[in-house]
């Protein structure tokens, strides 16, 4: 780095920002100068950039999902390339607004308490596109991913601070303050200026049926299908990437094979969907298989990448049992008993995070308490 922008530099307050770009796409030449330190070749950015490659597909498949629905909520013959493409275009606004007003609050913000710039946010940024309605207002989303950075991460002290997963309060934010553009048949489906829903056509996901039952969810008159396989390749409206489980399930063994995600979150997120959704159904609470739940609505895009989040998710191997099992359980709850509500994985997962702590707490005081036993009986 050069001279001036280190310490003693006439342009030293842009340290943070010069080392970001400088680093970038390089490991820094720093070696540790003493003490004992973890020797291992994954690092922070190793990590969040696997993340980003895991989530590609999905966000691919969302791009022409995006053109595909938009083709047949018109009335104009779906063309794979040409849907693409105006998925494509859709979709970028909502990458460009999320990188720019996210990083410009991290870096102003690691020039402040004169830090370097983590990386935390490249995962950030990209996951929230991702699940939020294609249609939604930019401005709505530059406010949305500004508060979530602000008051969800850095006032906790930024990267690895964080109490909840900045993607789903930037989600959370919207739905709560601006309900009409996160909610509605036209919200989930692009439209060009002047354009309008054919008629017959409509938006709805298939999880905004799934408050009437099985009946409703079959016979909903929709342009596209509601049966299973239909909503596990995904070619149904909905969020941009949480419609095709194909493709999330990609992004899973990439993260699993990696050993950046648990394996214990996600199978105990479905455990926990499948036994409240069985349950239910069993009680004759429901006529939706359980099954469904696994394919409607965000559930797998946050079982897969939301939950599992290395900073606020549980760390010890019982507490991730337990609280996947939770965010899995809390989600259909909602979805079966909250008709204001279908989609409840948003708040499934932000209470998991609040409770996180608290449940490493217990274990690891239960099993203290257990070892303490066993060496007073020895």
């Amino acid at each position: 780095m050069n001279k001036i922008f280190e310490k003693g530099g006439k342009l030293y307050w842009l340290h943070s920002t010069v080392d970001a770009f400088e680093t970038f796409l390089h490991v820094p030449g720093t070696v540790t100068r003493k003490g004992a330190h973890v020797r291992d070749a994954v690092d922070l950015k190793r990590i969040m950039i696997i993340a980003v490659i895991a989530a590609v597909p999905a966000a691919l498949f969302g791009m022409w999902n995006t053109g595909y629905q938009h083709a047949l909520a018109t009335g104009a013959d779906p063309r794979f390339w040409a849907d693409l493409w105006f998925g494509f275009l859709k979709v970028l606004p909502l990458f460009i607004v999320s990188y720019v007003v996210g990083l410009a609050i991290e870096f102003a913000s690691a020039q402040i308490r004169g830090e370097e710039v983590n990386e935390g946010y490249l995962v950030s940024g990209f996951f929230i596109p991702l699940i939020v309605p294609v249609d939604v207002p930019l401005w709505m989303l530059a406010v949305a991913v500004a508060f979530a950075v602000i008051f969800g991460k850095e006032v906790f002290g930024g990267t690895g601070m964080n109490i909840w997963n900045p993607a789903l309060l930037t989600r959370a934010f919207l739905f709560f303050s601006y309900p009409n553009s996160m909610s509605g048949s036209e919200t989930w489906i692009a439209l060009r200026k002047g354009e309008t829903l054919v008629d017959g056509a409509t938006g709805a996901t298939p999880l905004s049926f799934i408050g009437d039952g099985m009946d409703a969810l079959t016979n909903s008159g929709a342009q596209y299908g509601t049966g299973f396989w239909d909503m596990f390749i995904g070619i149904v409206p909905g969020s941009v990437g949480e419609t095709s489980v194909i493709a999330i399930l990609l992004g899973a063994i990439i993260l699993l094979w990696t050993g950046v995600a648990s394996w214990r979150i996600m199978l105990s997120t479905v455990l926990g969907a499948l036994f409240v959704g069985g349950l239910a159904q069993l009680c004759g609470g429901t006529d939706v298989p359980c099954l469904y739940h696994l394919v409607m609505g965000g559930f797998a895009f946050g079982a897969v990448f939301m939950a599992t989040d290395p900073v606020t998710s549980a760390q010890t191997d019982c507490g991730k049992w337990i609280y996947g099992f939770f965010i899995g359980a809390v989600c259909v709850i909602i979805r079966l008993f909250n008709p204001g509500y279908a989609e409840g994985m948003m708040l499934a997962i932000l209470l998991g995070n609040t409770f996180a702590p608290l449940i490493d707490y217990y274990v690891t005081d239960r099993h203290i308490a257990r070892r303490n036993k066993v060496v007073k009986a020895a």
